[in-house]
């Protein structure tokens, strides 16, 4: 009886043992199967497709143009393109400049900034034209006909001086004997002081070529701006665009070109990543 029981005994032990092993075998064959083989993992990874890679424009914020201080002051569309391409572009050197507008018979002197010190009626240039006439410096006055009276037009380095008389001036065209001075009295029936106070520039057209201002602008504006300095007279053209003799730009335009010629376009990229 006592080796029946104990038999019998042993066995119930190891049927028990057995029963408590079956669940803890179960839930580790769950497990390995859950894990992926190293087999399956790399070929996964090698058809993996990686996302897009969107990148966005980045804002480009458009450089503001810089422009001519005239202060209100009446002027051209000519006038004020060459005056802002001269300040944007640093054309004049940081030196003072002046515009001379030749269609409407007016100076303007800037500073070296770009600030307005004043304007004034001028008289011109009998001849319309833009260009003078070669060695026309050298000559007398008297030999110099009326078609050749031109008051060029371009970009000249000026500087204060004196001519024969030892009067002071603005000398604008050296090789040319260009300047710009105060209004001389000229011949009586030239009645140059009288044409520069009327409102109109139709009769501003009486000079051999030079520039001729009231004394007071001279006195007050011109020497000041120029003095101990050279600085840039811009002569409008009257027969040709501004922009073929300066090689100008408009500002606005520039403007809009440097901002176009920065922007960052949009990119999308897209493809299979591979270690």
């Amino acid at each position: 009886m006592r080796s029946v029981v104990a038999i019998t005994a042993k066995g119930l032990c190891f049927c028990l043992l057995a029963a408590s092993f079956a669940p803890y075998q179960a839930a580790k064959a769950g497990d390995a199967a859950k894990l992926p083989t190293p087999a399956a993992s790399w070929s996964e990874q090698e058809g993996a497709v990686a996302p897009s890679i969107i990148i966005e424009a980045q804002p480009v914020v458009a450089p503001r143009p810089k422009r001519a201080d005239f202060e209100r002051e009446p002027a051209s569309h000519d006038a004020r393109h060459v005056a802002d391409w001269v300040v944007d572009s640093g054309d004049n050197r940081s030196m003072p400049f002046a515009i001379v507008d030749k269609t409407d018979a007016k100076v303007f002197v800037f500073d070296a900034d770009g600030r307005l010190h004043g304007s004034a009626p001028a008289l011109l240039g009998l001849a319309k034209g833009d260009d003078a006439v070669p060695g026309i410096g050298d000559r007398p006055l008297s030999s110099i006909r009326p078609a050749e009276r031109t008051t060029p037009a371009g970009r000249f380095v000026a500087a204060l001086g004196r001519n024969m008389h030892g009067v002071e001036i603005l000398w604008v065209d050296y090789d040319g004997a260009v300047s710009m001075h105060p209004v001389v009295k000229g011949k009586p029936e030239e009645r140059r002081a009288q044409r520069l106070a009327t409102p109109t520039p139709l009769d501003n057209r009486i000079s051999y070529g030079c520039i001729n201002v009231p004394a007071k602008f001279f006195e007050n504006v011109v020497r000041p701006a120029f003095t101990g300095t050279n600085g840039i007279v811009y002569v409008l053209p009257e027969t040709r665009p501004a922009r073929e003799v300066f090689s100008s730009y408009d500002v606005e335009e520039h403007a809009r070109l440097q901002s176009a010629s920065q922007a960052v376009p949009a990119q999308i990229a897209s493809g299979a990543a591979r270690r």
